[in-house]
């Protein structure tokens, strides 16, 4: 395992850890106990107002063949509804090289009247673009196991829902957003957990993520444990 983090051994208030770090602005992660007796234990709250951000940074990661897995439990209270095409981000993947992988995250799309998952990347020779697709909702009030997989043999990345694979968001070298250029992976070295949005007056103002059972591996993990 390359990281875990369940928050039980954590006391409840401002989060925080030696084993990873934060990355706040306009916004708060806190540790809590689950709401309304939904399972046992403790879980991250984030926190932000308007286009902020809330992360929490696993940072000096070496992934052997720069490829890796990752598991997250979470619950989003509501997704924007403006402005129209709200872009926003729960799981960054950056490292030595250019770019900022995002292997979960989405988008407001207006002409489908909902937010869609979709996997993306900004800067660098891999561009900007985001790969939602109208086959994967993004659905809020519910708790949902998501796992990832990042294969640098080909620039892969594979998304699952509840143990269930979504094919449709695979993106890898050649097929993906953007147009015309390849999709290249950074060597990575920091992964990020939490929520960012990136356009302001947003509605609703402020949003309400929990996530819990974090790990990132060289095997598949799984919603089991």
């Amino acid at each position: 395992m390359l990281f875990c983090e369940d928050f039980e051994s954590l006391p409840p208030g401002e989060a925080g850890s030696p084993h990873w770090e934060t990355d706040t602005e306009n916004g708060t992660l806190t540790v809590e106990p689950h709401p309304g007796g939904h399972r046992a234990g403790r879980h991250l709250r984030v926190r932000t107002e308007g286009n902020g951000k809330a992360f929490l940074a696993v940072t000096d990661l070496a992934p052997p063949g720069n490829s890796f897995w990752g598991r997250v439990r979470l619950r989003v209270a509501a997704f924007p509804t403006a402005p129209d095409w709200a872009h926003w981000t729960m799981v960054e993947a950056t490292g030595r090289g250019p770019g900022y992988i995002r292997p979960l995250g989405g988008q407001y799309v207006p002409s489908a009247g909902k937010n869609l998952w979709g996997v993306g990347s900004d800067g660098g020779p891999t561009g900007d673009w985001t790969a939602w697709r109208e086959s994967a909702p993004a659905r809020a009030g519910i708790w949902q196991c998501v796992e990832w997989r990042m294969d640098a043999s080909d620039n892969r990345i594979e998304v699952w829902f509840d143990g269930e694979p979504q094919p449709d968001l695979t993106v890898d070298t050649r097929n993906h957003g953007g147009a015309g250029v390849d999709f290249v992976f950074p060597e990575f070295d920091t992964v990020k957990f939490g929520w960012q949005l990136y356009q302001g007056d947003p509605s609703p103002s402020g949003y309400d993520v929990r996530m819990d059972d974090l790990a990132l591996g060289t095997e598949r993990v799984g919603c089991e444990r």
